[in-house]
């Protein structure tokens, strides 16, 4: 097992909110090497919920593996257009597998 620290943004708050799930700075229990596609499912939403999510402060495709002590945030889609070029979401949409 490993134990990952969990935090959602914007609407994605509310719709973890309304599942009775938590959704900020929570401790999440995980299988070591469970991808970031699977937690997105296993938390209770689709992967067009979330447009882009960052591992340990760097942007990450869905595919990459998720191990002990990793902080993780997942964003929606629509954060604002400099954001997206600050926070490395436009490069990594482009590296999309």
């Amino acid at each position: 097992m490993a134990t990952i620290l969990f935090n959602a943004f914007s609407f994605l708050q509310k719709r973890l909110k309304e599942q009775g799930r938590p959704f900020s700075n929570v401790s999440l229990e995980i299988e070591e090497g469970t991808s970031v596609e699977d937690l997105i499912k296993d938390m209770g939403l689709g992967l067009e919920d979330v447009e882009v999510t960052f591992i340990n402060g760097r942007p990450e495709n869905t595919v990459a593996s998720l191990h002990h002590g990793d902080r993780v945030a997942i964003l929606p889609p629509g954060t604002p257009g400099p954001y997206r070029v600050l926070l490395g979401m436009v490069r990594k949409q482009r590296e999309r597998p």
